[in-house]
């Protein structure tokens, strides 16, 4: 279970965060920038020594089950949103960025299954290069998205030649076309390194004669299909040169957060081996069953 003290701890200073950044549409502030760098950066310190005691107290790979996967995911994204802020301070991101990293800290803490992964000593390194790479994978297509949202904000804006708000500022059409391109690049990278050690990972496992996930495995074959699409969006802005900014990025990028919202859910909801876990419940024994040290 997680530690009630710890996890309302870095939730806590989120949500603060959250609504002093819902403050710039009411009133402008002088500390509020500090106040907003004073408590993520506490979250995220309490974030990381909640994640440190986990890892170091994991039987096998410091990842060592889906429920920690998005809560590293929730810390990587809410270390972005950290640096986001401090290099540009009157730039809203939290109001984009700040409801993922909360809504990922709540699927890990209701809906992601605690038990550790059952990985084999020899295919550990493997595992845990697959779980890293998937998820900053995964962090580059949130961060696609909130730049996507962002994008379509200003842009809506600017062509009903509306004046910028004065509480609420975003970055320009050309820094987010920028943040759209390169999340697109950088998650597909990551996701094919993550496809990648994930098939190594499946021949060390079969090669040792032990259990692996199969090929039409739920979240396998939708894994892929994430992977395929962002290999597509990438394929897509390298022929067609009008696809690498503007409104077809953004829809790209937007794209890709549905694709991914299908995989976690599928990995949630569905019946699956990946990580070494089956959602299946266990059919009833109506003969004598064999069990450690004997039968039943």
């Amino acid at each position: 279970m997680l530690s009630g003290v710890g996890i309302i701890c870095f939730t806590a200073s989120y949500g603060v965060a959250l609504v002093l950044e819902l403050t710039r549409l009411l009133f402008r502030s002088g500390i509020r920038g500090a106040l907003l760098l004073g408590f993520t950066g506490a979250g995220l310190l309490a974030h990381s020594l909640f994640l440190y005691y986990r890892a170091a107290s994991a039987i096998g790979s410091p990842l060592s089950s889906e429920q920690d996967w998005y809560l590293w995911a929730a810390w990587a994204l809410a270390g972005t949103y950290l640096y986001l802020t401090y290099y540009h301070p009157r730039t809203a991101f939290g109001l984009f960025v700040l409801p993922l990293v909360l809504a990922l800290i709540g699927v890990a803490v209701f809906l992601a299954d605690p038990q550790p992964f059952a990985r084999k000593p020899a295919s550990q390194v493997w595992a845990a290069i697959h779980a890293l790479s998937i998820l900053l994978a995964v962090v580059a297509v949130l961060v696609g998205f909130v730049a996507g949202v962002m994008y379509f904000q200003q842009a809506r804006r600017l062509k009903r030649k509306l004046p910028p708000p004065r509480r609420l500022r975003l970055p320009s059409l050309e820094w987010l076309d920028r943040a759209n391109s390169r999340a697109i690049v950088v998650s597909t990278l990551m996701m094919g390194v993550g496809v990648l050690s994930g098939v190594l990972l499946k021949l060390i496992n079969h090669a040792g004669q032990t259990d692996s996930v199969p090929w039409n495995d739920p979240v396998v074959l939708s894994t892929m299909i994430l992977f395929g699409w962002l290999v597509l969006a990438v394929a897509i802005g390298l022929i067609f040169k009008s696809a690498r900014a503007g409104r077809k990025v953004a829809f790209l990028t937007l794209a890709s957060f549905v694709f991914l919202v299908v995989v976690l859910g599928v990995g949630l909801l569905m019946d699956t081996q990946h990580g070494g876990k089956n959602r299946s419940p266990t059919p009833a024994c109506h003969s004598p069953c064999t069990v450690e040290g004997g039968t039943s």
